[in-house]
């Protein structure tokens, strides 16, 4: 199952009757180049990071922006609402290999992985409409 059906599969209590999903934006509190140190072996700054860092879940439906826990070890299931947010919201223009969306209340380090689901995010709102799910990656 990919990661995006199974966190709208495991935020669905968190959801309210007839609301839709159109977009799954997973991030982290800190920024993602902590993993540069581990690769030239700098273990205790490592460890104080993976202390401080907290995987979050902007879950943007076609009512509001929902700002979800998903603890420290994963991304993929929620543990508690920590904020909902007007669908109102831009997001933002997605840049670089860790971008940080500022839109939401608190800094999200968002992975190049997920800017197709932030610009996804972005143009529902200015259609109105609910998207349809994002497109499969290319293949190489």
């Amino acid at each position: 199952m990919k990661i995006r059906d199974k966190i709208v599969e495991k935020s669905a209590p968190y959801l309210r009757p007839g609301e839709k999903v159109q977009a799954v934006i997973p991030g982290q509190t800190m920024n993602g180049w902590w993993v540069f140190l581990i690769l030239v072996g700098i273990l205790p700054y490592f460890v104080v990071l993976m202390s401080l860092n907290r995987y979050r879940i902007a879950l943007v439906t076609d009512q509001r922006i929902l700002l979800l826990d998903a603890g420290k070890w994963t991304m993929g299931t929620p543990k508690k609402v920590l904020g909902e947010l007007p669908r109102g919201i831009v997001l933002g223009e997605p840049s670089s290999l860790w971008w940080t969306c500022r839109a939401l209340g608190e800094p999200l380090h968002v992975h190049r992985r997920f800017h197709k689901d932030v610009i996804a995010a972005d143009a529902a709102l200015q259609a109105g409409s609910a998207l349809p799910p994002p497109p499969p990656p290319p293949s190489a």
